[in-house]
C-alpha cells in the first residue's frame, strides 16, 4: 500500500503538482487524535485495553480537504467499530481527542497548488490494500522539513 501511496504521489509530481508531499515515512492513519497530553503510558494502558483483531484495509479513491489531499479508505465496518471503541475507551479514561468524525484517509499533500489554483488536475487514484496487524501510539513533532513521527508504542499482535 505505501509503494501504492508513492506511485500516486509521483503522478501528482509529474502532473506539476507542488506542495509539501507526506514522506514514506509519515504516511499513516489516524484513529483518534490526542494532541498535547502527557501520559503516553495512560494513553498506551487504554489502547491495549481496547481489543483488536487483525484486519484487512483497501485504499479507495482521493479526495481534499481544502489544500491537503488524501487517499481515501474502502468502508471498513471492523476499522470503524474498533475506532468506535478505541474513542469510548479515552472519553471513559478522561483523554481529551479531536472528537471529529472519523473519516478514514491518508494524508499524501499538504498546501497543495496546481498552476496557483488548490484544485488538482485529474489523476488515477491510489490502489492498494495491506493487513492491520498493530496499532501504534505516534508522537508528532514539527521538524524543519515538516512533521516527525515516532513510535512510542504498539499493541502486540494477537
Amino acid at each position: 500500500m505505501i509503494d501504492a501511496l508513492e506511485a500516486f504521489q509521483s503522478r501528482l509530481k509529474a502532473s506539476g503538482v507542488e506542495g509539501y508531499y507526506a514522506a514514506r515515512e509519515n504516511l499513516h492513519l489516524t484513529l483518534a487524535f490526542i494532541g498535547d497530553y502527557g501520559a503516553p503510558d495512560a494513553v498506551m494502558d487504554v489502547i491495549e485495553s481496547v481489543p483488536f483483531e487483525p484486519m484487512t484495509m483497501k485504499l479507495y479513491g482521493m479526495g481534499n480537504f481544502g489544500d491537503l489531499y488524501w487517499a481515501g479508505i474502502e468502508q471498513n465496518t471492523e476499522l470503524n467499530h474498533y475506532v468506535k471503541r478505541l474513542r469510548r475507551a479515552l472519553a471513559e479514561h478522561q483523554i481529551p481527542y479531536d472528537r471529529k468524525r472519523f473519516y478514514p484517509h491518508i494524508t499524501v499533500l499538504r498546501k497543495a497548488t496546481y498552476h496557483g489554483k488548490t484544485i488538482l488536475p485529474e489523476v488515477e487514484p491510489p490502489q492498494g490494500e495491506m493487513a492491520i496487524e498493530h496499532i501504534s501510539l505516534m508522537r508528532s513533532e514539527r521538524g524543519k522539513h515538516g512533521m516527525i513521527y515516532t513510535e512510542i508504542g504498539a499493541t502486540s499482535e494477537r
